[in-house]
């Protein structure tokens, strides 16, 4: 039974995940009336990509082909994280942040290496701008751990989930988490994932020389990635605690309940992403700096118990 709960929940990330960009670039377009492409348009992207063969450099090593596989393992060792689908028991305590925060972590170092592996400088200058925007990201998400592990007595995902109540700590941990996610997703105002714009760049200049099928790879973690943290923010904003059995009744809620949070999320980020303009790089430091403020809030109000 168990081996079905992650065959299940790893065919629902891998079926799910594309369609939150679609939604997103629909919201987006619509608010600017124009047309735009399908909300399936990352599928239709992702088979036209397995369906390519791969152009790969001379100085390319095994990092430049390896990590799309560590890339997407990680992704998927992560959603494995997630309880969507897991009733209490043994794996319900398996869904650990710190450690998604790791394994997520894991598949960012194998890209940066990849950027600075084929020699390009493009390539180089993505590696290098994402270690320096984690650098500022990780150290607020891991405070916004500390602030939930003090209301919650647990760094477990699904006891965040409370009572189904919302406090004031909470909240600010929330936005604070909302910010972060925005620079881990590349989205507007941190990074801008529709340009290859040169000088502008991060995540794409990291995946630049990768096409075909590991291209294809490297998409699909990405919109695992972004659906991960999507549902982190959800969970803090709008608890749900974790059905006490496997009911298919109260499993089917939780699911629907889920994708209904996730929608919220993705409409606050295409509403972000119209209403702000890219920043500078160095101005990233300041919009990370304000969301590791906001966990220092958030820890301060759960030590104070509101």
């Amino acid at each position: 039974m168990k081996i079905l709960i992650i065959l299940l929940q790893t065919a629902f990330f891998i079926g799910t995940a594309p369609i939150l960009s679609g939604l997103i670039t629909k919201v987006k377009n619509n608010i600017r009336m124009r047309k735009g492409p399908s909300v399936l348009q990352p599928y239709y992207n992702l088979a036209k990509l397995f369906s390519k063969g791969e152009v790969v450099s001379d100085t390319a090593s095994w990092i430049f082909r390896a990590t799309p596989f560590m890339v997407i393992s990680s992704s998927l060792a992560a959603a494995m994280l997630i309880p969507i689908l897991v009733p209490s028991g043994s794996m319900y305590h398996m869904g650990d942040f710190l450690a998604l925060i790791f394994i997520l972590t894991l598949g960012r170092f194998f890209l940066a290496l990849s950027g600075l592996d084929t020699g390009s400088s493009f390539g180089g200058m993505g590696s290098s701008r994402e270690m320096f925007i984690s650098s500022l990201a990780e150290p607020a998400a891991c405070l916004v751990i500390f602030s939930l592990y003090l209301q919650f007595g647990a760094t477990n995902i699904s006891a965040f989930g409370g009572a189904g109540r919302l406090s004031v700590a909470s909240l600010v941990a929330g936005i604070a988490l909302f910010l972060v996610t925005i620079a881990e997703t590349s989205r507007i105002p941190v990074d801008n994932q529709e340009t290859h714009l040169e000088l502008t760049m991060t995540h794409e200049a990291m995946v630049l020389e990768y096409s075909g099928r590991s291209l294809a790879m490297l998409e699909m973690a990405s919109y695992i990635k972004q659906m991960i943290w999507f549902f982190l923010v959800a969970q803090i904003m709008f608890p749900v605690a974790m059905p006490a059995s496997g009911d298919i009744a109260q499993l089917a809620f939780r699911t629907l309940w889920y994708f209904a949070r996730i929608l919220i999320i993705a409409a606050a980020v295409a509403l972000v992403e119209i209403s702000l303009a890219k920043m500078r790089l160095f101005r990233v430091a300041d919009f990370l700096g304000f969301a590791f403020v906001l966990s220092i809030v958030a820890t301060v109000c759960a030590i104070l118990g509101v």
